[in-house]
């Protein structure tokens, strides 16, 4: 089968692979034949470092690795809900979406209205991500001011669920200028600067959120910066995803603002992706809004690229497998 990878820092390119038979599959597991991939940001360091994120890396390229935002159609199941020639969306659980057939562990996927186009649906696995981590949050949302660190992909979606879940209001903190996509999203204020300037001009007597959403990761900043920003008694939520075991925190004045933290992990997935259906069917404008690029698969490098460089007008950026 064909598929592409990751074969060094910054490069990606095609590879011939053995394709998975259903005599190997595994109870619960199903083999897709791709139709579609996202990129995440979580997909990015390995663009940029050439190999896996895990140890020990192995000794030949992975194929169809690291996209694991996938959409698919079923030809093969282990999986008593998902049946063969099904469409589903959500996690590629090897991390090779990038690849004509995978195995994947159908507790991660969910079978999607097949009026959504495959580049539509990809919307639902980050949206997933997003419901998830707001939903099981021990506190309403309706009422909170709030603010997004990082306005990504990621990030532009929680300013919309949250907009939806009835902040009172969103102030969104990213370099790359939103304010094109501001009012569509639900933001009220875009910050156009890094965060770590925006909570140093902040003063004593500044409005400060309530709820701060770090949907960053991947460096340590970020995170004290959330905590410098949010109101007392705020809460401070992680959705980023690190990059290093340990992280540095400002403990003493997140201490003295008597504040909450929490982290933002989606468990059952299946579950979140049947929410984002939901969502989806509320907001049904929103992949159009949300997808701005669609590449075939075998421009795999060129798609990484754009993906690399954030810039006005770039949101999510598609696979295409047809």
């Amino acid at each position: 089968m064909w598929a592409q990878t990751i074969l060094g820092p910054y490069t990606c390119g095609p590879v011939r692979a053995d394709a998975p038979r259903a005599s190997d599959l595994e109870a619960g597991q199903v083999i897709l034949r791709v139709l579609a991939g996202g990129i995440c940001g979580s997909d990015l360091p390995a663009f940029r470092d050439g190999a896996l994120m895990t140890l020990p890396h192995p000794p030949a390229p992975v194929p169809g690795y690291p996209l694991h935002e996938v959409v698919g159609e079923v030809v093969a199941s282990r999986d008593e809900l998902l049946t063969v020639g099904a469409r589903v969306v959500g996690w590629a659980s090897g991390r090779n979406a990038a690849a004509e057939l995978i195995v994947a562990d159908g507790a991660g996927l969910y079978a999607y209205d097949e009026s959504l186009s495959p580049a539509e649906a990809i919307v639902l696995q980050p949206l997933a991500c997003v419901l998830s981590a707001l939903r099981e949050q021990p506190y309403e949302i309706a009422g909170l001011s709030a603010a997004v660190l990082g306005l990504g992909p990621i990030g532009i979606l929680f300013a919309h669920v949250l907009r939806s879940m009835g902040a009172s209001s969103v102030t969104g903190v990213e370099r790359v200028d939103r304010s094109d996509v501001a009012a569509r999203f639900g933001i009220d204020e875009v910050v156009t600067m890094s965060s770590t300037r925006w909570v140093a001009a902040l003063t004593e007597t500044s409005p400060r959120p309530q709820l701060v959403v770090e949907a960053v990761g991947h460096q340590v900043a970020t995170l004290t910066d959330a905590v410098r920003a949010v109101a007392d008694r705020g809460r401070v939520l992680y959705f980023g995803i690190p990059d290093d075991e340990f992280y540095p925190f400002p403990m003493v004045e997140f201490l003295r603002k008597n504040a909450t933290f929490s982290a933002g992990y989606t468990r059952d997935k299946r579950g979140a992706l049947a929410d984002a259906a939901g969502y989806l069917k509320e907001h049904a404008d929103l992949p159009a809004a949300y997808v701005t690029s669609v590449f075939p698969m075998s421009e795999l490098q060129a798609a990484f690229e754009l993906a690399d460089r954030p810039a006005k007008g770039r949101l999510k950026i598609v696979l295409s497998a047809q």
